[in-house]
């Protein structure tokens, strides 16, 4: 099986030994994605919402990169650090899964950057 590494045009270095994704036989395989800048700075502190949209659309340019769209996407891990924002992150993924909307599980947890509120990871399939 080959396999190719992903990586977006200005991707900021990884957090640690990790790439942004990996495409394997039509299937993108989209690493824990957290709504970071290019200097690994946490945006719109204390915005869930934001965060959530700035997340997904990291997703988007990663699945895109690879020669996908968001319709592609099958599975989605989704990390919050408090319940209390989950209405608000599910408005915005909702924004970019208007239609058939892909499997996924939901938890809470603490994220590896402190002001992170939301993480996900995807899988994609392409082609």
């Amino acid at each position: 099986m080959a396999k190719t590494v992903i990586i977006p045009e200005g991707t900021g270095k990884p957090l640690a030994p990790y790439v942004p994704a990996t495409l394997a036989d039509n299937i993108v395989y989209v690493s824990g994605t957290l709504p970071l800048d290019e200097n690994n700075d946490v945006v719109f502190v204390g915005d869930a919402a934001a965060q959530a949209r700035h997340v997904l659309q990291t997703i988007k340019t990663v699945i895109e990169t690879a020669g996908g769209s968001m319709d592609d996407v099958t599975f989605n891990s989704i990390f919050v650090k408090d319940w209390a924002d989950y209405a608000d992150i599910n408005q915005v993924y909702a924004e970019f899964f208007p239609n058939d909307k892909p499997a996924r599980y939901c938890i809470q947890c603490g994220l590896v950057k402190p002001d992170a509120l939301v993480e996900i990871a995807s899988i994609a399939h392409i082609g």
